[in-house]
């Protein structure tokens, strides 16, 4: 009976019984946090995963782009907020870093369909508040699994959708057993051959967790795991491509005849949480959490006509005849752990609120090279290593934030943190001989006020972010070594509810010093590698609002205008005819893939009982490839309209059971979301060649979700 009662406390949405887990809420945005956050919950992120990567379900957040290397939505995929890439967009698991130690990177394709144990997530645009990882320069990204779920429940959910996309998940969640023990399981298998040639994916994935809570303790384990298969599809196509095969892939074409059968990037990450919360009393709470995340993987490629020596192997010789290369094929592995812990104190007052928390972790990097076979086998030992590398990254982060209610309307926020990063690397593939020993300190101030009345809220803050170089920028000899980045962010906003509707208006400015963006230039080991420009911002207005129009309409949107520029940019472009670089200065340009407007809007319609219709528009104007305003190197403006049905039946006692037909680009619009160029001087003439990644025109998907109680 006392069980039974705990249950319907829960499901009544009261939180006394069980302590909330801790280590969510020390890294996100409350209500009283003046920064731009966007809250997604467990069910919207449900009605939105049909199969696509993390990425898409976010697509219809504000200042949000995504991409797809396979053009679907399945495999590598890309987002960007604000214009910022993944490498500067933090992500945590509960609030344990996520983003890949050496290049910053965020690889949702290592963990498929993450989105089916999600609890709820949220996105921060800008700074965002501290949290543990790598600096945030557009945005944070929150993933939450621990929540208790109240109730016992076993899903089947199955999707169908276009180029033989599968999606197969099975879910279990025991609910509250013996008051106080619940465990959740997931078992997902995810295949698509991809809109583009050959770019298939092979996913799967396990999550399991257990855990202990009562009214002042909570103690979880979780265990979860990936496993990617996909084809190569990152080259993109050359532009001339576009208009005779959008489709065409080039990867494993350096094999004669058919393309390379097996030109895939392989990897399994496999992570271990444990999580301790506790409650002192009504004001005070701890949080200890520990975590080791193991990856290996590698690419396999078919090179052709590579030279022996560029593989530390000497010339090879039949009878008289010198054989200086040979076709082959190679693996480039990684094989890392990422380990540590992350900690938090808070404290709970009527007036304020006190957090006092940090992570210390670890990386270990192994990055190797093989040579599994080569068409002149004799001249290469078997499963050849060319060069076999390390690297360790060390870090130590603490931070404390401080709200005090000045009034009953007025509340200030204060949020100091200080990170210490000791990264240490022994070598490039490339650049082997290199070694880089590097030691920084960031202290990142941050503070703001807000002001609340008659469900209006306004707030004012600023915010300073630093982060290291990653990986790839620390390839260069002795001059002109990568800085850390800076940044100062300027927000304003202002919150209005109304009786059927809300709306909402931030303004931002985002002041770059030392920002790394790519220029052309080569440094002194003959590596392209990003340079740090002095001067760049971004300045834009957000503004986003809903509406329940009727009982069967219903209307959400948002909207973004800015302004993304470098002051003084130098760009370099090989000249192959006389063996330099030429210069081309501009006072002030667009930074790249910084489009001025992006824009969501959709309409939900409920016809009848249990059947609801969602239309899904996005809009994305022009895109640059580089930082010189060039319109010949950019994206074009792209209009993507997506519609939904969905019917549900409810099975009383036993469950539910949900329909649904999803159509993505019904209009067949073609377009590109990414791309690259580069150009260069040759017979006295300028070439640039374009490349971009096109996605898919009409593609459908069908699902059938069978939840039982």
């Amino acid at each position: 009976m006392l069980v039974m009662l705990s249950i319907c406390a829960l499901a009544q949405g009261t939180d006394t019984l069980y302590l909330p887990p801790i280590e969510v809420t020390a890294v996100r945005a409350s209500e009283e946090t003046p920064v731009a956050k966007t809250n997604i919950s467990r069910q919207v992120i449900a009605r939105n995963n049909a199969g696509q990567d993390l990425p898409f379900i976010l697509n219809s957040t504000p200042s949000v782009i995504v991409n797809s290397d396979a053009g679907n939505g399945i495999g590598y995929t890309g987002i960007r907020i604000r214009g910022t890439d993944a490498s500067r967009i933090n992500v945590t698991l509960n609030g344990i870093p996520y983003n890949d130690a050496e290049s910053q990177g965020t690889f949702f394709v290592d963990l498929p369909d993450i989105a089916s144990s999600a609890s709820n997530l949220q996105v921060q645009r800008g700074v965002g508040t501290s949290t543990n990882g790598s600096g945030s320069f557009g945005g944070t990204i929150n993933i939450s699994t621990n929540e208790i779920i109240q109730k016992r429940n076993f899903e089947f959910n199955n999707s169908f959708g276009s180029y033989h996309s599968f999606k197969n998940t099975i879910v279990f969640n025991s609910g509250i057993f013996k008051k106080h023990f619940t465990i959740d399981a997931r078992l997902s298998n995810i295949r698509s051959d991809g809109y583009i040639e050959r770019a298939a994916s092979r996913l799967k994935s396990f999550f399991t967790s257990a855990a202990y809570a009562d009214q002042n303790n909570s103690f979880r384990i979780n265990i979860f795991s990936g496993k990617e298969k996909t084809y190569q599809s990152w080259y993109g196509i050359n532009e001339n491509m576009l208009s005779t095969n959008r489709r065409y892939n080039p990867a494993g074409t350096e094999k004669p005849g058919e393309p390379y059968a097996n030109e895939t990037d392989n990897y399994t990450q496999t992570h271990y949480q444990a999580f301790y919360n506790h409650k002192f009393n009504k004001s005070w709470k701890f949080n200890l959490a520990l975590f080791l995340t193991k990856g290996k993987g590698y690419y396999e490629q078919y090179k052709s006509a590579q030279l022996l020596a560029d593989y530390g192997l000497p010339d090879y010789f039949i009878d008289t005849t010198i054989i200086k290369e040979t076709d082959l094929i190679r693996r480039l592995w990684l094989s890392n752990d990422f380990y540590g812990n992350i900690f938090s104190l808070h404290y709970t007052h009527s007036k304020r609120n006190f957090q006092l928390g940090g992570s210390i972790n670890k990386y270990d990097g192994n990055h190797f090279g093989q040579i599994i076979s080569a068409t002149i086998q004799p001249a290469v030992p078997v499963n050849f290593k060319w060069y076999d590398l390390d690297a360790v990254k060390k870090e130590f982060s603490i931070y404390g934030k401080w709200t005090e209610k000045i009034s009953p309307q007025w509340q200030t926020y204060i949020d100091l943190q200080s990170r210490s990063v000791s990264y240490n690397i022994n070598g490039f593939r490339n650049n082997p001989g290199i070694e880089k020993n590097n030691n920084y300190f960031f202290f990142n101030p941050k503070a703001g006020i807000i002001y609340y009345k008659n469900k209006n809220r306004i707030y004012l803050s600023y915010a300073h972010a630093s982060k290291e170089p990653n990986r790839d920028d620390f390839e260069s000899g002795s001059t002109n070594p990568p800085q850390p980045e800076k940044l100062h962010d300027i927000e304003a906003g202002f919150e209005k509810q109304f009786r059927k509707s809300r709306m909402e208006i931030n303004l931002y400015y985002m002041l770059y010093r030392n920002q790394l963006v790519l220029t052309g230039k080569i440094n002194d080991v003959g590596a392209y590698t990003r340079t740090n420009i002095k001067n760049s911002y971004r300045t834009g207005i957000e503004l986003q609002g809903n509406a329940t129009l009727t009982k069967w309409i219903s209307l959400a949107g948002n909207i973004t205008f800015s302004a993304n520029k470098i002051k003084g940019f130098t760009e370099y472009t090989d000249d192959y005819d006389n063996g330099i670089q030429q210069q081309n200065s501009y006072a002030l340009s667009d930074l790249a893939f910084s489009p001025a407007i992006i824009s969501s809007v959709s309409a939900t319609v409920i016809p009848i009982k249990n059947v609801d219709l969602v239309f899904t528009s996005k809009y994305v104007s022009r895109q640059y490839l580089d930082n010189t305003s060039n319109l010949s190197r950019s994206l074009s403006p792209y209009y993507v309209q997506d519609a939904r049905i969905n019917y549900t039946v409810d099975m009383k006692k036993t469950g539910k059971l949900n329909l649904f037909f999803q159509a993505n680009n019904i209009f067949s619009n073609k377009y590109e979301a990414n791309g690259y160029t580069f150009s260069y001087y040759s017979g006295n003439k300028l070439t640039t060649e374009n490349y971009y990644f096109p996605m898919a025109p009409l593609h459908i998907w069908l699902g059938v979700n069978v939840q039982l109680n």
